[in-house]
C-alpha cells in the first residue's frame, strides 16, 4: 500500500515538474523540464515534439536526435510519442553532489535544417539517503574528577540529500549524565559533541553505554544511529603492596639457564595505568645480576648464568614495586642453592715412572696419585679400581692417595706398553665417573735368542750358476728390541771335498743373503750341507743355528757320450760283418752311450742320420740296435756307412754322432781283401751317397741345359722370321726368345732343367768321369773344374790339369744332323728326310725327350749298366738295339754356363787330344768320333 501510495505521489510530481517547465520556458528559446532523481528507465520527461511544432513522425523523418556535451547519454526521444525520455536511472548525489540546484544541459539536433535547440533538465532531488555516521561505534574515556558542562567530540555524521532532506537533528538517550550539542551549519558533515551534564563517580558506575541518533527532514523521515561507550577513568589514590614482604626458597644448582625459580606479585588498588607495576632489583652486587634477571612487568626471577653450589650456596635479593605515578614497595627475596652430584671426580698424579724393566719384580711402585670430588657429603666419596685384567693393583694411602704397583713380573715380548685406566667413582645419584690414562712402557732386556722361522732349509740351486748370484735368503726373528734384535749372520765354519765351506758359499752378515761363490756342477757334487748362526747385539749376545741343505739341479751340460763303437785312435773305422742272407729285423750291431746328466736330460734316444743306401737299415730308437730293414740283395754295395745320432731330452738337447762301416759279405775272409782298401772319411758328412746324388744333379743339369741351347739355335735359325712365331709371339712378347723352342709350330716354355751323370757303383774308390762330346762345341771351365774338384778322391786325375786349352766360344755347329740309320724310330724305320735334320714329329721329339731323361734317371740310381747295357742309354730298350748311344749326338757338352769363362770349341783335333784315358764310356765314344 504504501509502495502504491509512492508511485502516485512519484506521479504527480513529474508531471507538476513538467508543468511548470513549461510555463517557465514558454517565449523563450530554451526548453526546460524538471523531473526528480531515481526515475526508471524510459520515464517521461517532456513532449520535445510538441515543444518543438512537430508532429510526433516529423522526429525521424526530419532525423531530430539527442546531442549530449561530452558525457553519458542521459536522455534519449521516443520516436513514437514524441517525448523526451530517461536513457537510464539518474542518481542527483552522484551528478550534483552537494550543490542546492541540479541542472543537465542538453541539445535537440534536427538535421534537415540542421538547428540546435537547448534544452535544460533540473534534477530534483527525494529523500532517499538516511544520515550516516562517521563511526557506528564510539568509546569515550573521561577521568571521574571532570568538571560539569564539559564538552567532548563525537564521531562525524552527513546526509548527501539536500534542503529538507538534509541531516536536522540529534537527540541522545541512555544516561542523564550526558546530552548532546550540534551546531548547525549550511552544508557538509556535521559534528555533534557530548556534553557532561554532571560530575562522574568511577566507584558508582565506571562505564557509561549511550545511543546517538540523527534524523533528517524529509518524508517520510530517515534517521542514523551510533553506540557511545563512556569510561570513567580512575585517579592514583592507592600504592603497590606486595603479597607478602619475604620470599624464602630452595633451587637445585644443575637448574638450566632461564628457568625461572620464583614470581613477586604486588597489587595496586587503583586502575589502568595507576595499577601498572614495575618491578626491579635493589642494590644487588654485579655478580648476583649476572646469575639472576627479574622481568619488570611479571615480576618472574629466572636464572641467566649457571647456579653452582661450589661457589656460592645462598643469593640475598631485594625487589622493588612501583606504579607508574611513582608510588612503591619492597619485599626480600631469600634463594638457598642445593647441592647435586654435577662433578666427576679429579685424578692429580703426583710422581712416577713412564718405563720400567720387564725383570722388574713384583711390588714395583709405578705412579702415586690423588683423587679429588668437588661436591658434598656422599657426593664427593671417591673410590678408585682399574681393570683386573692387567698386572697391577692400586694400594690406598693417607688423604685419598693411591698408589699403583705391578703384581707380577712384566714380560717385554709380550705386552711392550700398558695403557693403564685408572677409574675414579663418586657415590653421588646418579654417580658419576673420570678416567685418568698412564702409559707404562716396558724396557726390553736381551732374554730371547733369535729364532729361525724352520728348523732346516733346503736350498736347490741349478748347476753352471754365475758366480757371485745370490741363491737364496734365511731370516731369523728375534722378538727382542733395539740392539737386542739386530742379528748378525755367519757361516760354522766347515770343509768340503778337501775346500773349506767359504770359497763355496758366502752369506751377508747384515741381511741374510747367501751368495754363490763359485759354479756348481751336478756332476761333481748334488748336495752341500751347512750350518747359518744367528747372533744379536746384545750384552750378553744371544745365538741360534740352523742347518740348510743346498742341492744343485741338473742341466743339460753333457753331450751324449757313445762307448760303442768306440772311435779308434790310429784313424780307422770299425767294420761290422752282415750277412748278405741276413732276413730283415738281423741285429747288425748295438750304439751304446751314456749321458752324465741325469732325469730327463740323461734319457737318450737313437735315430739313423744318414746311410749309404737308404731304407736297408733302422735304428731302435730307444736301444740303439741296428737291424736290417729289409732283405739284402745283389746289388746292395758291399761297403755301407751309417751316421748315427744320440740325443737327449734336455732344453736345449744335445746330441752325438757315430759312423758305423757295415761290410756285407757271407763270410770273413771274402771281405778280407776289401777291407783294406776301406779308409775313414776326412770329412764324416762327405759319404758316398751324398757324393752320387751331386755328381748325379750335376750331370742331368748340363746334358739339359745342352739339349735346350741346341734347339734354340736351330729355331731361331730356321724360323727367325716365320710369321708363324710372329702370329704365335704376339701374347709372350715380353718373354725372351731364348726361353722357347718351336717343334712343328708348337712353342713350349722350358721352365726346368734335366742333368745327367755318369757313374760307377762297384768302385771302392768313387770317382766322376766327364765323357767327351762326338762334336767340336765343347765347354771346358777352369772354375767348373774347380768347383768339382773336392769330388775327385782319386789324386791322379788329369781333367783340370790342361787349363790353356782353353779357346773362345764358336758358334753352335750347325751340321747337327742324322743319317738315315740314325733316326730314332719305333722299328728302324728310314722314312724322313734325307738331310739327316733333327726330327721334326712331335711324338719322336717328345719320345726323344723321355728317353734322355729316363737315362739321367737310370745313372742317378747308381746302375752300371745304364738301364740297357753299356752305351746305351736304355734306348735299345724302346727303339732296338741298333740304337745306340752312338746313333744320338753327345748334347752335354752344348752348354753355357752363366758367369763362367768357358768358350765352346770347334776343334776335332782339340777333342781328340783332350779326351781323359781313365773311363770306358770315354773310349768308346772317342771310336764312334773316328768313325764319323
Amino acid at each position: 500500500m504504501a509502495a502504491l501510495q509512492g508511485s502516485w505521489h512519484r506521479g504527480a510530481l513529474v508531471l507538476l515538474f513538467t508543468l511548470l517547465g513549461k510555463l517557465r520556458g514558454a517565449g523563450t528559446e530554451q526548453i526546460r523540464y524538471s523531473i526528480p532523481e531515481e526515475l526508471e528507465k524510459g520515464s517521461f520527461v517532456g513532449d520535445i515534439a510538441t515543444d518543438l511544432g512537430l508532429e510526433p513522425r516529423e522526429l525521424a523523418e526530419r532525423g531530430v536526435r539527442v546531442v549530449s556535451r561530452g558525457r553519458t547519454q542521459l536522455f534519449a526521444l521516443n520516436p513514437r510519442s514524441g517525448s523526451l525520455i530517461t536513457a537510464g536511472r539518474i542518481d542527483r548525489e552522484e551528478l550534483c553532489a552537494q550543490s542546492a540546484r541540479c541542472l543537465v544541459n542538453i541539445n535537440i539536433l534536427v538535421e534537415d535544417k540542421l538547428n540546435l535547440y537547448p534544452v535544460e533538465v533540473e534534477i530534483m532531488d527525494i529523500n532517499d539517503n538516511p544520515p550516516r555516521f562517521f563511526r557506528e561505534e564510539l568509546e569515550v574515556k573521561i577521568v571521574e574528577n571532570a568538571a560539569p558542562s564539559s564538552r567532548f567530540p563525537l564521531m562525524g555524521v552527513y546526509d548527501p540529500d539536500v534542503g529538507m532532506n538534509s541531516l536536522q537533528g540529534c537527540k541522545l538517550s541512555g544516561d542523564s549524565h550526558f546530552s548532546v550539542d550540534m551546531q548547525s551549519e549550511a552544508e557538509g558533515p556535521k559534528y555533534p559533541e557530548l556534553v557532561l551534564e554532571r560530575a562522574l563517580d568511577r566507584e558508582g558506575e565506571a562505564v557509561h553505554h549511550l545511543v546517538l541518533t540523527a534524523m533528517d527532514g524529509g518524508e517520510p523521515a530517515r534517521s542514523g544511529v551510533a553506540r557511545i561507550q563512556v569510561t570513567v577513568l580512575d585517579v592514583n589514590d592507592n600504592a603497590p603492596v606486595f603479597t607478602q614482604p619475604i620470599y624464602r626458597l630452595s633451587v637445585p644448582e644443575n637448574l638450566p639457564v632461564g628457568t625461572t625459580v620464583l614470581s613477586v606479585n604486588a597489587t595496586d588498588r587503583d586502575e589502568g595505568v595507576h595499577a601498572e607495576v614495575i618491578y626491579s632489583f635493589v642494590k644487588i652486587t654485579e655478580k648476583i645480576s649476572q646469575i639472576f634477571s627479574l622481568n619488570v612487568l611479571t615480576g618472574a626471577i629466572s636464572i641467566s648464568a649457571n647456579l653452582d653450589y661450589e661457589d656460592s650456596n645462598f643469593y640475598e635479593l631485594d625487589v622493588e614495586a612501583q606504579d607508574r605515578p611513582g608510588l612503591r614497595d619492597r619485599a626480600k627475596v631469600l634463594i638457598t642453592i642445593l647441592d647435586v652430584n654435577d662433578n666427576v671426580p679429579e685424578v692429580v698424579v703426583t710422581s712416577g715412572s713412564r718405563t720400567i724393566a720387564e725383570n722388574a719384580p713384583a711390588g714395583t711402585v709405578i705412579a702415586l696419585f690423588q683423587v679429588h670430588d668437588r661436591d658434598a657429603g656422599l657426593n664427593g666419596l671417591v673410590m678408585c679400581s682399574i681393570s683386573q685384567s692387567l698386572p697391577f693393583e692400586l694400594e690406598t694411602s693417607v688423604d685419598n692417595y693411591y698408589r699403583l704397583v705391578t703384581n707380577t713380573v712384566l714380560d717385554r715380548e709380550q705386552v711392550s706398553l700398558y695403557n693403564i685406566t685408572v677409574t675414579a667413582t663418586d657415590k653421588g645419584m646418579p654417580p658419576l665417573s673420570t678416567e685418568t690414562l698412564i702409559s707404562l712402557n716396558v724396557a726390553d732386556i736381551n732374554d730371547n735368542p733369535p729364532v729361525f722361522p724352520q728348523m732346516s732349509y733346503a736350498i736347490y740351486v741349478p748347476e753352471n750358476n754365475p758366480r757371485g748370484a745370490s741363491i737364496y735368503s734365511v731370516t731369523a726373528h728375534d722378538p727382542d728390541s733395539e740392539e737386542n734384535a739386530q742379528i748378525g749372520y755367519s757361516l760354522a765354519e766347515d770343509t768340503f771335498q778337501g775346500a773349506p765351506l767359504s770359497s763355496y758359499v758366502s752369506i751377508n752378515s747384515d741381511t741374510g743373503v747367501l751368495y754363490a761363490l763359485r759354479s756348481f756342477d751336478y756332476e761333481q757334487f748334488r748336495n752341500l750341507q751347512m750350518r747359518v748362526t744367528a747372533r744379536d747385539s746384545g750384552d750378553p749376545p744371544l745365538s741360534s743355528n740352523v742347518s740348510l741343505s743346498l742341492f744343485v739341479l741338473d742341466q743339460n751340460d753333457n753331450v751324449p757320450e757313445i762307448l760303442y763303437p768306440a772311435i779308434p785312435t790310429d784313424g780307422s773305422t770299425g767294420v761290422e760283418l752282415t750277412p748278405r742272407s741276413a732276413e730283415p729285423g738281423y741285429l747288425v750291431t748295438k750304439v751304446v752311450a751314456v749321458d752324465r746328466d741325469s732325469g730327463q736330460n740323461a734319457w737318450l734316444s737313437y735315430r739313423l742320420l744318414k746311410a749309404s743306401e737308404p731304407g736297408l737299415f733302422a735304428v731302435g730308437l730307444h736301444t740303439g740296435e741296428v737291424r736290417t730293414a729289409r732283405a739284402l740283395l745283389d746289388r746292395d754295395a758291399l761297403k755301407q756307412s751309417l751316421v748315427v745320432a744320440v740325443q737327449d731330452h734336455g732344453q736345449p738337447p744335445l746330441s752325438a754322432t757315430v759312423t758305423l762301416t757295415v761290410a756285407v759279405a757271407d763270410s770273413i775272409p771274402a771281405v778280407l781283401a776289401d777291407l783294406g782298401s776301406i779308409k775313414t772319411p776326412a770329412d764324416p758328412d762327405a759319404s758316398d751317397l751324398t757324393l752320387y746324388l751331386v755328381v748325379a744333379v750335376a750331370a742331368v743339369s748340363c746334358v739339359f741345359l745342352a739339349f735346350v741351347i741346341v734347339l734354340l739355335a736351330l729355331r731361331m735359325r730356321r724360323w727367325h722370321k716365320s710369321r708363324l712365331l710372329q702370329t704365335a709371339g704376339g701374347g709372350l712378347a715380353s718373354v725372351p726368345a731364348s726361353h722357347f723352342v718351336g717343334v712343328d709350330g708348337v712353342r713350349a716354355f722350358l721352365q726346368t732343367y734335366s742333368h745327367e751323370v755318369s757313374l760307377t757303383a762297384d768302385s771302392r774308390t768313387s770317382h766322376i768321369i766327364f765323357p767327351q762330346p762326338n762334336y767340336a762345341d765343347t765347354l771346358i771351365s777352369q772354375e767348373g773344374c774347380e768347383k768339382s774338384q773336392p769330388l775327385l778322391i782319386q789324386e791322379d786325375s788329369g781333367f783340370c790339369k790342361e787349363e790353356d786349352s782353353l779357346v773362345q766360344q764358336a758358334p753352335p755347329n750347325t751340321d747337327w744332323r742324322f743319317s738315315q740309320a740314325q733316326r730314332p724310330g719305333t722299328s728302324g724305320s728310314q722314312n724322313g728326310d734325307e738331310t739327316g735334320t733333327w726330327p721334326n714329329n712331335q711324338f719322336d721329339t717328345e719320345m726323344l725327350q723321355a728317353m734322355i731323361l729316363a737315362s739321367a734317371s737310370e745313372a742317378a740310381d747308381g746302375s752300371s749298366t745304364l738301364g740297357g747295357g753299356a752305351g746305351t742309354m736304355g734306348l735299345s730298350a724302346r727303339y732296338g738295339p741298333q740304337f745306340t748311344l752312338q746313333h744320338v749326338p753327345d748334347y752335354r757338352q752344348n752348354v753355357y754356363i752363366p758367369g763362367s769363362n768357358a768358350t765352346l770349341t770347334n776343334a776335332a783335333g782339340k777333342r781328340d787330344a783332350k779326351a781323359p784315358a781313365g773311363g770306358n764310356g770315354n773310349k768308346k765314344k772317342s771310336g764312334k768320333k773316328e768313325k764319323k
